[in-house]
């Protein structure tokens, strides 16, 4: 197998960097010597190679050197001419050798360590936990250039055993160039942070959001010996984004290590450039969303007090952000809408207009959908009019990560809004280049890269099961409290599955579908003078006692539960349906039968 010039040359340096540390020159000194000294007569005059190599090799030398320089892969040997598997996952790793990973010795990487944390002062009282013993934990997630880690999870406490290594690969944006290993100029250049997010994990299996930091990698490149250490603190979020949290120990290390480093005062000079570029777009954005304002409210003086938000932030927000990206993704026109909601409460959803012109309204909070069809105010009084079944009542304005629309209509009310954004004398559009000034992927420093999606790591078989179990026993011991006896009919039990199976499937695509099998398998398990009653409900979280609490709640569920009467048989069944991220649906239904007594 031949190399290119380019990558020769690095693996070269490479195993020349290996052999200094080695001392490998200084101990083929001491053979030699030696070798001379003892095993050659005095008629030799001069050494062969093959008896240098012999020697070496009998005192391990060259077993040793090759230990220390071989690159393990998880490619076979016949493998070994296929482009190189990127790096994506963490390694451990004990300085300075790295161990087993999936790594290319041509191209370059970002070696972080997280060395442990301290000053988590909100556990500060928290005890050790036990062997084996359930208690709360740290995760901490890393984001880097398309790359997704997960670190082991730890236990929480004032001072966290982070122990973790994080292989980040760090490629040239170009095309035709993925492979060459960029220098200490080109990585300069790249301004992506790492996003570092903190995830803390209840003894319930709930997950909070604790801290986000986004850490400036760039300093490595003046550092001398490609090693550098950090402490960085995390903030809380939301209402505790100025109170720490903790310090992380950070230690960064490029490898392999650059031949020439950069003087610190470049990699300043390169911050502080790229943090006036980012402010001069956005003080430059600002003077232009401004002047659109002002036009806005020339057009007519009530629109003063229309929900029109060029900056926003918040929860619905959010929620409304996310799933508008979402849309887009599948190639649907969507739009966050901004306006309000019964009682003039301020408010945020999503819509997408059809081909055909149709405009459909998206709960974000809650997933459900609404047609929109406009009332025409210019109608007779007697016309019959369509009446509205979304909460919407005023639309101030409508977004997305290329336009930006401010109602300009006579009334701002939803039902009578027209949603033609060609006519500019409805809507009143931003510019186009001025939005992709700031919000183009790359257009500012200040906007990190969104992060892949990551495969479920949920077994939906697994935790459906496990969760079914749960049911049983708590539905057992609550009817016992109640001085009732329990008796599970597991065929009525797997008769519901296809049920759960049509919910999810109708909640996702719109489709209904096998409701009259259903209907038709339950009326043969059911016998005659018998009486069949089921309970479906749906959550987003596979806490077992909550779901039974949240079920109770519900008069008809608990008539299920409680059942009393002659031959009363109890069926549950769980699905569970696992998506990206690791987001879950769970369906769960209640069912019973019993003999009817007149």
């Amino acid at each position: 197998m031949s190399l290119p010039p380019e990558k020769a040359s690095e693996l070269k340096q490479i195993i020349h960097q290996q052999l200094l540390k080695m001392d490998v020159h200084g101990r083929i000194r001491e053979v030699l010597a030696e070798t001379i000294r003892e095993e050659l007569a005095p008629e030799h005059q001069q050494l062969s190679t093959e008896d240098l190599i012999r020697a070496l090799r009998q005192r391990g030398i060259i077993d040793d050197v090759m230990k220390e320089i071989k690159f393990v892969t998880d490619v076979n040997e016949t493998e070994r001419t296929s482009a190189p598997k990127p790096s994506t996952h963490f390694v451990d790793r004990d300085p300075p050798v790295l161990k087993k990973t999936n790594i290319d010795p041509t191209r370059r990487y970002l070696y972080l360590q997280v060395l442990g944390g301290k000053a988590f002062l909100e556990h500060l009282q928290e005890p050790e936990p036990l062997p084996g013993q359930i208690c709360s934990t740290f995760t901490l997630c890393l984001h880097f250039r398309n790359q997704r880690f997960r670190s082991k999870p730890v236990p929480c406490a004032c001072e966290p055993d982070f122990q973790d290594g994080f292989l980040l690969e760090i490629h040239k944006d170009s095309l035709g160039e993925g492979s060459k290993m960029v220098d200490a100029t080109t990585m300069l250049s790249i301004c992506d942070p790492v996003h570092m997010v903190l995830i803390k994990t209840d003894t319930s299996g709930e997950t909070t959001l604790v801290a986000s930091y986004f850490l400036e990698w760039r300093s490595i490149l003046a550092a001398e010996n490609g090693i550098t250490n950090v402490a960085v603190e995390l903030l809380g979020v939301g209402t505790e984004s100025k109170v720490s949290v903790g310090v992380l120990s950070i230690r960064l290390e490029m490898y392999p290590q650059l031949n020439k480093t950069l003087s610190s005062e470049i990699t300043t000079t390169q911050f502080t450039l790229e943090r006036q570029k980012t402010a001069e777009k956005e003080r430059l954005f600002l003077v232009y969303a401004k002047q659109w304002w002002r036009e806005y409210l020339q057009i007519r003086p009530t629109h003063n007090a229309r929900l029109v938000k060029i900056f926003a932030q918040g929860d619905c927000e959010d929620h409304a952000n996310l799933l508008c990206s979402l849309l887009l993704g599948f190639g649907l026109e969507a739009f966050v809408c901004v306006g309000t909601k019964a009682k003039g409460v301020p408010h945020t959803w999503v819509m997408t207009c059809g081909s055909d012109g149709t405009i459909t309204f998206w709960e974000s909070l809650t997933g459900h959908r609404y047609i929109h069809r406009p009332i025409d105010p210019d109608d007779p009084p007697l016309a019959e009019q369509p009446k509205p079944l979304y909460p919407y009542r005023t639309i101030g304005c409508i977004f997305n990560h290329e336009k930006f629309f401010g109602n300009c209509q006579p009334s701002d009310a939803v039902e009578v809004c027209v949603f033609d954004l060609h006519d500019e004398s409805k809507w009143k559009p931003m510019s186009g280049e001025a939005i992709k000034s700031v919000c183009a992927p790359g257009a500012t420093s200040s906007v990190p890269p969104s992060p892949p999606l990551c495969a479920s790591t949920i077994d939906a078989a697994v935790a459906s099961n496990e969760i079914e179990v749960q049911l049983r026993i708590l539905v057992s011991e609550h009817r016992k409290d109640l001085g009732l006896s329990t008796v599970w009919d597991d065929q009525l039990s797997y008769l519901l599955s296809p049920a759960l199976a049509a919910y999810e499937l109708e909640r996702t695509t719109g489709l209904s579908a096998g409701n009259e099998e259903f209907q038709d398998a339950v009326r043969r398990a059911v016998p005659d003078g018998h009486t069949f009653k089921g309970f479906p409900i749906h959550f987003v979280h596979r806490n077992a006692r909550r779901a039974f609490a949240t079920c109770l709640r519900s008069p008809f569920c608990e008539e299920i539960i409680c059942c009393r009467g002659d031959q009363v048989r109890l069926a549950v069944r769980v699905r569970v349906f696992a998506y990206p991220e690791s987001a879950c649906a769970v369906w769960i239904m209640f069912a019973c039968k019993y003999r009817s007594v007149l």
